[in-house]
C-alpha cells in the first residue's frame, strides 16, 4: 500500500517539478521568506512526532519519565548550535555528509527491508544530489549561502564542474542500483525522484529548490510512512498525524521565529534567514538521525 502511495506521490511530484520550473517569475526569485513558512510548516512537521518514538525506546529500556527524551533532544540540539559557531566549517561539513546519507534512507528505504553496509552506502550516494546539483547549476549563488554559514568553500576542488557531473552520475548509479531486481513501479519511482531534483535545481534557484524538495518530497514521504504507523487507514492516519504533529510544529516554529527575530538584529533580514534555516535545521537533524538508529537498533 505505501508503496502505491509513495509511486503516485513520486509522479505528481515529478510534473510539478516541470511544472514550476517554467514559471519564469519562480525562477527569477528565491521568495525567502516563503521558503522560511514551508520549512517552519509542512518541513519541520515530519519530524514531529520524534517523542512518541522517543517514548517507545524509552519504553524498551523500563524508562518512564519522557523528561528524559526531551532534556536528551534539546541539549543536543543547542550543543549542535554552539558546535557551529565554534567550528562552523566543520559542523557544516559533517552535517552536507549527514544529510546526504539522511535524504538518500528516508526517501528510499522503504524499498529494503534488509539493510547492509552496501546499501548504507548507496543511500549515502543517492541523497548527495541534493547537495551537489545547486553546486552545479547555480554554484555562485549557493557558495553565496554557504558563505552567509561561514563555510568557506570556494576554493575546494570539489567545486569543478567536471568533478560535479561525475558526483551526479555516481548518484544516478546508486539510484539505479537501489532499485536493481525491483519491480518496475519502483525504479520509475527513485528515476523520478532523482530527474525532479535535477530539474528543480537546474530552473530555481538553490533555495527555492531546496524548499521544495525538502518539504514536497522529502518530508511528504517520511510523513506518509507515519501516517500509515499511526493507522493503517489512510484517512484516520492523517489525522492521527495532524493532531500529533501539531505541538511540537508549533513549539520549533516559535523558537525558529524566536531566533529569526535575535539575528535580525545584527543581519540583514535574508542574512538571518538563511542561517535560522540552515543552522537551525542541523539542530534538529542531529537528534532526529539519532533517534531514528536508536529506534531501529532497539527494533532488530
Amino acid at each position: 500500500m505505501i508503496k502505491k502511495i509513495n509511486f503516485f506521490h513520486s509522479l505528481i511530484f515529478f510534473n510539478t517539478c516541470i511544472f514550476i520550473s517554467s514559471i519564469n517569475y519562480l525562477n527569477d526569485n528565491n521568495l525567502i521568506v516563503l521558503c522560511l513558512f514551508l520549512i517552519l510548516t509542512v518541513g519541520i512537521s515530519h519530524g514531529s512526532l520524534d517523542n512518541l518514538k522517543g517514548k517507545i525506546l524509552l519504553r524498551s529500556r523500563n524508562i518512564k519519565s519522557i523528561s528524559i527524551f526531551y532534556i536528551g533532544y534539546v541539549i543536543l540540539s543547542i550543543f549542535v548550535i554552539l558546535f557551529w559557531m565554534l567550528f562552523p566549517s566543520l559542523l557544516f561539513t559533517i552535517f552536507l555528509l549527514v544529510a546526504s546519507y539522511h535524504f538518500g534512507k528516508e526517501d528510499s528505504d522503504f524499498i529494503h527491508k534488509n539493510k547492509n553496509n552496501k546499501i548504507e552506502i548507496l543511500f549515502f550516494f543517492k541523497g548527495s544530489s541534493i547537495i551537489f546539483a545547486p553546486l552545479l547549476f547555480h554554484k555562485e549563488e549557493t557558495i553565496e549561502i554557504f558563505d552567509f554559514l561561514n563555510f568557506e568553500i570556494s576554493n575546494i576542488f570539489l567545486l569543478e564542474s567536471n568533478i560535479l557531473i561525475l558526483l551526479l552520475i555516481i548518484s544516478f548509479v546508486a539510484t539505479l542500483l537501489l532499485s536493481s531486481k525491483k519491480n518496475y513501479e519502483l525504479k520509475l519511482l527513485l528515476l523520478m525522484d532523482y530527474f525532479s531534483i535535477l530539474i528543480i535545481n537546474y530552473f530555481l534557484n538553490p533555495i527555492l529548490a531546496f524548499t521544495i524538495y525538502f518539504c514536497f518530497l522529502h518530508s511528504i514521504r517520511h510523513s506518509l510512512s507515519l501516517i500509515f504507523q499511526l493507522n493503517r487507514s489512510f484517512n484516520k492516519g492523517f489525522k492521527a498525524f495532524i493532531k500529533k504533529a501539531m505541538p511540537l510544529t508549533i513549539v520549533t516554529a516559535i523558537i525558529y521565529l524566536f531566533s529569526l527575530f535575535f539575528l535580525n538584529n545584527y543581519l540583514e533580514l535574508n542574512d538571518a534567514i538563511y542561517k535560522v534555516i540552515f543552522i537551525g535545521l542541523a539542530s534538529l537533524t542531529f537528534p532526529h538521525i539519532l533517534l531514528e538508529y536508536l529506534v531501529e537498533k532497539n527494533e532488530k
